[in-house]
């Protein structure tokens, strides 16, 4: 027989508690890690944007006039603010940061999807199906649906909180690059003839990896082939060098960054074991209130 529910709701109280106290200290670890992450995305974009102009495309960025240069060199740390910055915003409210993020995504996603029916991406002599590719492009930047308060009142609240915090730092960075990556097709650097939607969709597939891959950090090296050979080189096969942050490459390279994330990550581990705890104890009242509605209807014949 279940405990008394009176007992229950008061162990469901402690732990709320413990949840309260739990995100202070992980909204302080948040905002310490987005700000080290803020200023070494900085760095990172433009380490990456370097290795795009000098070493894989050098001509290109060689036929800009002085004053081209610097305004693109301008407008590339000036998107590095604007990402350092909205990785603080997130704090305030993440859940509506996440969806202003994913939205602006997929709308360029559905474009992209329209536009490359007859394409494929291969990324490294290996290349992806169309079908595996629309399905990895739409999961890389799903946000939950449900709605999340901006203080969580209990640990599975605070979990839902620190998931989608999560989803929305990742989608800032993406963001950054595919913006990064269309400043530099812009002014010449990246293919001209390479359809924007492709090139926003082959970020996606890029950043579906999750893993480290070999080169510059930040860095993608896609061989991309197409049904219109005259839109690109010979044979309709071009490689793409284009930028790509990733998160755990950029964590990788700073020390600050790391020990930042080297602290959310112990209390993220505190919030599991707390959010356990809660569910036990929400199914341990269920059943102690289903156990006393029997009761309450039963009787002898």
């Amino acid at each position: 027989m279940a405990r008394a529910i009176e007992q229950i709701e008061r162990d469901m109280q402690a732990l709320e508690k413990s949840a309260n106290k739990l995100f202070a200290e992980l909204n302080s670890a948040y905002t310490s890690y987005c700000q080290a992450l803020g200023q070494a995305t900085r760095q990172q974009l433009i380490l990456a944007s370097y290795q795009v102009c000098t070493q894989a495309y050098p001509k290109q960025f060689l036929s800009l006039s002085m004053n081209q240069r610097q305004q693109l060199q301008r407008s590339l740390r000036q998107l590095g603010q604007t990402a350092a910055e909205r990785l603080l915003e997130l704090l305030n409210n993440p859940m509506e940061m996440a969806r202003e993020l994913a939205y602006s995504i997929q709308l360029d996603r559905e474009s992209a999807i329209a536009e490359i029916e007859q394409d494929s991406i291969e990324e490294q002599e290996q290349i992806i199906p169309n079908s595996e590719f629309r399905s990895r492009s739409v999961a890389s930047a799903s946000i939950p649906n449900s709605e999340s308060p901006a203080t969580p009142s209990n640990p599975l609240e605070l979990v839902q909180w620190q998931q989608i915090l999560e989803r929305a730092i990742a989608q800032v960075l993406k963001t950054l690059s595919l913006d990064a990556n269309q400043l530099l097709q812009k002014s010449g650097i990246l293919p001209q003839k390479l359809p924007a939607p492709l090139l926003e969709a082959a970020t996606a597939v890029s950043e579906a990896t999750g893993e480290m891959t070999a080169g510059p950090p930040n860095v993608m090296n896609l061989l991309i082939e197409t049904e219109n050979p005259q839109d690109l080189q010979e044979g309709g096969v071009t490689q793409l060098i284009a930028i790509q942050l990733r998160l755990s490459e950029v964590e990788f390279a700073d020390t600050n960054v790391r020990t930042a994330r080297n602290q959310v990550r112990q209390l993220e581990s505190n919030l599991v074991s707390l959010g356990r705890e809660y569910q036990k104890r929400q199914r341990e009242r269920t059943i102690a209130e289903a156990e006393a509605a029997w009761r309450a209807s039963w009787f002898d014949e």
